[in-house]
Parts: C-alpha cells; sequence; structure tokens
C-alpha cells in the first residue's frame, strides 16, 4: 500500500495554485506595470482582487483537507 504525506502533497497543490493565479494575474501585471493607453488602471486592479480573492478561497480549502481525494478534486478543478 502506498501511503500520502498529506502535508507534502498540500505543499504541492499550493504550487500548483500559485503557478495558476499567476497565470491569470499575468495580462493584468502587463497593463499595470507598461501602464498601456487605453486600458483602465482600475479594471486591471479589480480583476487582479478577483483573482486574489478566488485564490485564497482555494488556499484555504487546500489547508482543511483531511484526506488526499478531496485534494485531488480541488487540483482537477483548476
Amino acid at each position: 500500500m502506498i501511503k500520502i504525506n498529506l502535508q507534502k502533497a498540500k505543499q504541492i497543490a499550493h504550487d500548483v495554485r500559485r503557478a495558476k493565479r499567476e497565470t491569470e494575474f499575468e495580462p493584468h501585471d502587463t497593463v499595470i506595470m507598461k501602464q498601456i493607453p487605453g486600458n483602465d488602471y482600475d479594471q486591471a486592479e479589480q480583476a487582479r482582487q478577483a483573482i486574489r480573492e478566488k485564490y485564497a478561497l482555494l488556499q484555504d480549502e487546500i489547508d482543511q483537507c483531511k484526506d488526499e481525494n478531496q485534494l485531488k478534486e480541488i487540483l482537477n478543478s483548476l
């Protein structure tokens, strides 16, 4: 029988979550960094905040997982 170290699995899930979040941040970061004319800074920042909130919820869900099946469900949702 294979035993899964749930704490290490959670760390891996957090790494995946962070990578996915950075991918979603990228277009908004470009607008903010380059201050591209015609693109609204406030809209970009609002979109970034929505992404932060989404991934904060996922972070909590990962931390609360009791077994690897719950963790797999979260990873599959990404």
